[in-house]
């Protein structure tokens, strides 16, 4: 409740592998939804990065999943592995395409309201 109501208290979660899956699940909203939401697993000398919504297999092929998530888990790695500068201009062009809104998949315009994958993910390269 409090992560919901105090979002900005909350910097880092700690978890264990079943509850953070479970919470990241629950709270994605607060980012708005599954299709910008990045999670990575970070070791002493290794990291994993993913999107949270893991393959999302029921979607292969249509080209319609938002690939936000995977951008911004790709900024996330570009921190970690010390690009701060090309994580932060990767950061604004997503946000340039948010803020623009008028490239978007179907999970933020709608159903049948979306463009595809590759629009989205153009739209970032070309803002980039």
């Amino acid at each position: 409740m409090w992560m919901i109501k105090n979002p900005q208290d909350y910097d880092v979660l700690v978890a264990e592998n079943m509850f953070g899956d479970i919470v990241s699940d629950l709270c994605v909203g607060l980012v708005g939804g599954l299709g910008f939401a990045c999670a990575a697993n970070i070791g002493d000398e290794y990291a994993v990065f993913e999107p949270t919504h893991g393959s999302a297999p029921k979607y292969v092929g249509q080209n319609v999943v938002n690939p936000m998530a995977m951008i911004f888990t790709a900024k996330m790695m570009l921190d970690w592995l010390g690009e701060a500068e090309d994580a932060a201009r990767l950061e604004a062009a997503v946000a340039k395409v948010i803020k623009e809104g008028t490239t978007a998949t179907y999970d933020v315009k709608g159903r049948g309201k979306g463009d595809s994958t590759t629009a989205v993910a153009e739209a970032v390269a070309a803002a980039l």
